[in-house]
């Protein structure tokens, strides 16, 4: 039996080349291979000896040779196969293991030229996997070192590796070099000016028992690299298995997270916050959050941006919660969480990232792809449009309700005070709709002075703010932009209302 090795990654190359070695296996090997097996004790026959032919042109051409690709193609199944190998002098070869170039940490490296990344463009490795590959009945094919041991293992008790695994590892090769020429092919294109194509690559993370509803089916893809706020690499601690409706609402709430450096606590149903607050301590930003709406946080999801306590875990406990998220918990929260065994609890990598991940939503034939709005106004009063300016305190909460209402879907208005969420009108046709929400559960709760209105699009008429004054309105924050500004500005300098333009809109749809 032989096995050719060609790797650019040598992790337990030698390992496994000396495991083949001591079962009776002669070892093929190339360049930088050879000599590291070679130092390891390895004996090995190099390429040349194989082909006949030495290895030219620096390298480009040393296993493009018909000793190499007809020891893998050849069926050992058909005569006509078996007497073109022994007219032409040519073995078989049972296994190959080979990764490729680092064409990918090629090209991120600063100042790259053109020139060295083509030369890390593997020709040899992809054609010895895709020959090995689709000639897995008889033949092995390795490209991952983890797959080093199952491969060893099975040689070792059976003789050579099972059907059903060089089925496997065949699947695997083929990834592998689709994935390396999609690279290739993204970074030429660009060199050479072709339109855009969009290449995505994600892993599957699990099945999901259905979709928004039960007749949809449904899966949940994993991208490549972990993200920070990222469900697709979050630790799940307790509960049962997340649906596609948890992960939405969950990815929404994370969403909301982000914005938020100091202690903050976010609940949220179907998408939407239904109580967010910030405070000194994650205790004081709960218990604001939970005050804000008792009702709607019922079947709700909750997230904090800090540890989660074991207070914070006894005011939760009463409460019926599908999901909680913090980046990490105590152990006394965790044993109190655990009375609810359905509760689901999710550890999540909140490190900040400066960059904005990307978005990909699909639509009927195409995808919208789009930068996630990370964006962050710093509210200030240079931002005052009207002839009475906002108190410092009443910046505070005109910043936290314009970080908040960029959250809520539009037409959004979020009611804010002391840091905290009073009313939230989310989706409505009309924006005068979604403040009348908003302002009646603000109401409702017993807040009818001193109220902040924060809205995620212009207000181009005078009745939003004009409806705000009679529901104890003191400040409005809104981006401004429409050719009609004067009529809100005039409204509000008629009621004695301040009012900031932020420059930025933020809808969510």
């Amino acid at each position: 039996m032989r096995a050719l090795i060609s790797v650019s990654d040598k992790t337990g190359v030698a390992a496994f080349a000396a495991a083949l070695s001591r079962l009776g296996w002669e070892i093929i090997a190339t360049g930088g291979t050879q000599r590291l097996l070679e130092q390891q004790g390895v004996k090995t026959i190099g390429i040349s000896e194989v082909t006949g032919f030495p290895e030219i042109c620096d390298g480009r051409v040393k296993t493009l040779h018909p000793k190499v690709h007809g020891g893998l193609l050849a069926r050992r199944d058909l005569p006509s196969h078996l007497a073109a190998l022994k007219e032409n002098g040519i073995e078989f070869i049972d296994l190959v293991c080979v990764n490729l170039y680092p064409f990918a940490a090629t090209i991120a490296k600063e100042g790259v030229t053109m020139e060295e990344a083509v030369e890390n463009i593997d020709i040899g490795g992809p054609s010895m996997l895709r020959s090995a590959a689709k000639n897995w009945k008889d033949v092995t094919v390795v490209c991952d070192p983890g797959d080093y041991g199952r491969v060893i293992d099975e040689i070792s008790h059976e003789g050579n590796t099972k059907p059903e695994t060089r089925l496997m590892l065949s699947a695997k090769a083929y990834t592998h070099t689709a994935q390396y020429d999609t690279m290739i092919a993204r970074y030429m294109r660009a060199q050479a000016g072709l339109p855009e194509k969009l290449f995505l690559e994600y892993d599957l993370k699990q099945p999901l028992r259905y979709g928004e509803n039960p007749h949809q089916d449904a899966r949940f893809f994993a991208a490549c690299k972990p993200e920070s706020f990222s469900l697709a690499f979050a630790r799940q601690i307790q509960g049962k298995e997340m649906s596609y409706n948890n992960i939405q609402d969950a990815n929404a709430a994370l969403n909301i997270v982000r914005d938020f450096p100091e202690p903050f606590c976010v609940a949220l149903k179907h998408m939407n916050p239904c109580g967010a607050a910030v405070g000194a301590t994650i205790e004081e930003a709960w218990q604001a959050a939970y005050e804000a709406d008792k009702v709607s946080i019922y079947g709700g999801i909750v997230a904090v941006n800090r540890e989660l306590t074991a207070e914070v875990a006894a005011g939760m406990k009463p409460i019926f919660l599908e999901i909680v998220i913090a980046p990490s918990f105590s152990p006394e929260a965790l044993d109190i969480l655990s009375t609810k065994k359905n509760l689901r609890v999710l550890q999540v990598d909140m490190t900040p990232c400066s960059t904005a991940p990307m978005q990909y939503v699909g639509v009927n034939g195409g995808m919208l792809v789009q930068q996630l709005d990370v964006a962050v106004e710093k509210v200030d009063a240079s931002m005052c449009v009207t002839r009475v300016l906002p108190t410092e305190a009443q910046l505070r909460d005109l910043d936290f309700g314009w970080r908040i209402v960029k959250h809520v879907k539009s037409n959004a208005i979020a009611v804010v005070r002391d840091g905290h969420t009073l009313g939230i009108g989310a989706g409505q046709m009309n924006r005068v709709g979604s403040a009348e929400i908003a302002l009646k559960e603000a109401q409702a709760a017993g807040f009818t002075e001193g109220l902040i209105l924060a809205s995620d699009g212009f207000l181009p008429f005078g009745d939003t703010v004009a409806l705000a004054a009679q529901y104890g309105v003191a400040a409005i924050i809104q981006p401004g932009g429409s050719i009609r500004d004067e009529e809100s500005i005039q409204k509000a300098d008629e009621l004695g209302i301040t009012m900031l333009f932020t420059g930025v809109r933020h809808f969510k749809h």
